[in-house]
């Protein structure tokens, strides 16, 4: 019996050797990468799968299989910081290429495709950094800095401003001072950073005409989807240029100084979506399923994009590279627009969104939409959709966070002139 657990000392290894095997190659590199071991390969002439679109320096170590003695000064050469960047560089390589045969497969796919359609081929920047060539469909662009997730890495911030959509349900046609849309849409307008406000009008009473709502110097466009779908707040439109969508529901409360907030947040986490209503999902097993829950608790895994940020990229990915039958369970139920949107955000950047400190009501409950958050149904639909698109993913990719972040020391007893956002203290709870 032996003494040592084999996978136990991968997983607590930092370098793992890799000899060669019957043939030139191992099935221990494959191991190896799984356990976020760097592999140290003692198999001269070895050429490593997809090595024509990865890079296995960052992430592998080479050694003469002849010279032996020389692997551990070499591996002793190796500081702390880049021996983190390679273990986290493997775990990259596997989650993205090597973790399935069907990744497997599609990585090979992508590799001819790239090599027939030469024009069109992703960079090696794609390759070998997150998410990943799988991920990334270049049919929404060919330049790197239209995608959130490589901002940081090209040191490029986004783009200053953000275009608000604001989505219209249930709207009437009387628009007036007192109702949630003007209030909002005023609020927006005097937003330091707004480009535009585009009101996507999916209730089935007419739409105002743009005169008759006050934005001011902002320019405010009303836009009727032929099928008036709930999806089409979330749909690539011409008159989105900015890289932010601040993505709002017709009766959300939110004060210039709270949109002013989540939008500085959010260009600090491009590729996430930033906002203030969260919610959260749990396994459930009397009910042998997953539960949607809006219970205020220390942790979240959702934040509805009724009041959020996100980038237009993400517009693309939920219009046009979702998986088959997320967006027909969607129209179907009317529902968890929303919900599918945290789920396509999470599968590929595998990281949980960003909550902002909001006061207790974001939204105005005395609106035509108030009956919706009182209905039990509309919690069980969701929970129902949450198990849907978790069975047609194959798996759950929204992950938990504890993070909220807050317009700092906005309730504090300090000076006023130490405080950004200053309007903010003076709205009662």
């Amino acid at each position: 019996m032996s003494l040592y657990d084999y996978e136990v000392l991968l997983r607590n290894s930092t370098f793992c050797l890799v000899p060669r095997g019957r043939r030139l190659g191992s099935f221990r590199f494959l191991e190896v990468l799984q356990a976020g071991c760097v592999p140290v390969l003692l198999a001269n002439g070895w050429e490593l799968p997809f090595s024509e679109v990865i890079d296995w320096s960052r992430s592998a170590l080479w050694a003469d299989e002849r010279l032996l003695l020389q692997v551990p000064d070499m591996v002793r050469s190796i500081n702390a910081s880049q021996i983190l960047q390679m273990r986290q560089q493997t775990q990259l390589m596997w989650n993205q290429y090597f973790s399935s045969i069907q990744k497997i497969v599609f990585s090979t796919l992508e590799i001819v495709a790239d090599r027939v359609r030469r024009h069109r081929a992703r960079s090696l920047a794609v390759w070998n950094s997150s998410p990943g060539s799988l991920a990334v469909n270049l049919s929404f662009s060919d330049y790197l800095p239209h995608f959130p997730f490589y901002l940081t890495s090209l040191g490029i911030s986004p783009s200053p401003r953000y275009t608000a959509v604001i989505s219209v349900t249930h709207g009437g046609t009387g628009l007036t001072q007192t109702t949630p849309l003007y209030k909002l849409v005023k609020n927006i307008a005097r937003s330091k950073f707004v480009e535009k406000i585009i009101v996507v009008w999916t209730s089935s009473q007419t739409p105002p005409t743009e005169n008759r709502i006050p934005g001011g110097s902002v320019p405010v466009h009303v836009v009727v989807p032929p099928d008036r779908s709930i999806s089409a707040r979330h749909q690539p439109h011409p008159l989105i240029t900015t890289d932010a969508v601040f993505s709002l529901d017709e009766d959300v409360t939110l004060t210039t100084d709270e949109l002013d907030f989540a939008f500085t947040v959010w260009r600090t986490f491009p590729e996430r979506i930033v906002g203030y209503p969260a919610r959260s999902h749990h396994w459930d097993d009397a009910k042998a399923g997953w539960s949607y829950t809006s219970r205020w608790t220390n942790s979240y895994s959702m934040v509805l994009t009724g009041a959020a940020v996100y980038h237009r990229y993400w517009q693309h990915v939920y219009t046009h590279q979702s998986p088959s039958g997320l967006l027909s369970t969607v129209s179907t139920t009317k529902n968890c627009d929303d919900i599918l949107m945290n789920f396509l955000v999470s599968a590929v950047i595998r990281r949980p969104p960003i909550k902002l400190t909001q006061r207790k009501q974001y939204k105005d409950y005395s609106s035509e939409a108030r009956w919706v958050w009182t209905d039990p149904s509309h919690f069980h639909q969701r929970s129902v959709c949450l198990n849907t698109f978790a069975s047609l993913l194959g798996h759950i990719p929204l992950k938990h966070s504890n993070l909220r972040l807050d317009p700092v020391l906005f309730k504090d007893k300090v000076s006023m002139q130490r405080k950004k956002y200053r309007q903010i203290e003076k709205i009662g709870s």
